[in-house]
């Protein structure tokens, strides 16, 4: 089933509809794969069957549960890779927003 294949796309979509910037198209990759890891989270360590179900069902536990479920080979491994790249890049951005407020303060 491809509902979780469709949701990624479907958030990827809108960060890429309401992004203007190069930073804002990082921090909503950022964003989605933070969301799907609580989301897993939620999944293993709520015992409620229905949640757990739904979540499992419908939900990625992460970007690279995506990526490696329906690529394979290289292509799976040149995507990782991008991935990889852009979570730096998310951290060098989450970094250095967090070096800038502590000068003002």
């Amino acid at each position: 089933m491809y509902v979780d294949l469709i949701i990624f796309i479907a958030l990827i979509v809108f960060v890429i509809i309401y992004s203007k910037h190069f930073q804002t198209y990082i921090f909503g990759i950022g964003a989605i794969d933070i969301f799907f890891r609580v989301l897993a989270f939620l999944k293993n360590n709520i015992p409620i069957k229905g949640i757990k179900g739904y979540i499992s069902g419908y939900v990625p536990e992460s970007i690279s549960e995506v990526i490696n479920k329906y690529t394979d080979g290289t292509i799976s491994l040149l995507l990782i890779w991008a991935y990889v790249i852009i979570m730096i890049i998310f951290l060098y951005f989450v970094i250095r927003i967090f070096i800038k407020r502590k000068r003002i303060g």
